[in-house]
């Protein structure tokens, strides 16, 4: 198996995928002005990925609680929402409320993640935690037990449309060997430049939920971009 080359370019895999593996597509990259459209064009998809920008934790800002709650109305799909917000805990009942299946939070956030994290389970919603690509990965150790997902983030967050940073790659082994050692079946997730010609590489390297926008929402149509995607993991 290929591990990416000394160039930076992710190799093709061409082995049977190791895993079912989950498609998010990002609501981030769909047209707003067909926005219940663009939501029945991924009902193929396992769940609908929200990103929520603060323009302080990551320098743009994206949309909020009224976009979720629309989905919601709009969509069966689970609602996987990652805050990219400071202090998220002053909002994950909103948010909650607004309609999130699953809520995923930065360590670099808070001072208080074990908090923000106890907080979410509380609501009964799914926990997800994540950090930026330059955060070191033992940031998230103290919290593995406590949470459903760990989203490994491929680019730097703030902007759709981004390359993938093929150092994810080793990011996912790392994180794939230390869940595997613990019995964990916490669903591994992958966030940024996700396309078929990297995505079965990123699911070799221990990813089992894929996010994608832009590869998803292309110009033929987002159910086009999302059968690609699925003949890409086959």
């Amino acid at each position: 198996m290929s591990r990416g080359s000394a160039l930076g370019r992710v190799q093709p895999v061409t082995d049977a995928v190791p895993h079912p593996v989950k498609l998010a597509p990002s609501l981030l990259a769909c047209d707003f002005t067909r926005f219940g459209e663009e939501l029945r064009a991924i009902e193929g998809a396992d769940w609908a990925h929200v990103d929520v920008m603060d323009g302080a934790f990551v320098p743009n800002i994206s949309f909020g609680l009224p976009i979720l709650a629309a989905a919601r109305r709009a969509s069966p799909l689970f609602m996987d929402v990652h805050l990219m917000i400071e202090r998220p805990e002053r909002y994950l009942r909103d948010f909650a409320d607004a309609g999130a299946d699953g809520l995923t939070v930065h360590v670099e956030s808070t001072p208080h993640i074990q908090r923000a994290v106890d907080m979410i389970r509380d609501l009964g919603k799914k926990v997800g935690i994540t950090l930026n690509p330059g955060t070191p990965l033992e940031a998230l150790r103290p919290l593995l037990a406590d949470v459903d997902l760990i989203l490994v983030m491929s680019i730097n967050p703030g902007f759709g449309g981004q390359k993938f940073m093929p150092s994810s790659l080793e990011r996912l082994r790392t994180l794939r060997r230390w869940l595997d050692d613990s019995g964990s079946k916490v669903e591994l997730q992958v966030d940024g430049g996700v396309t078929p010609q990297n995505a079965r590489a990123i699911v070799h390297a221990g990813a089992t939920c894929l996010v994608a926008g832009s590869a998803v929402y292309g110009p033929d149509g987002a159910q086009a971009g999302l059968e690609r995607l699925r003949e890409a993991i086959k």
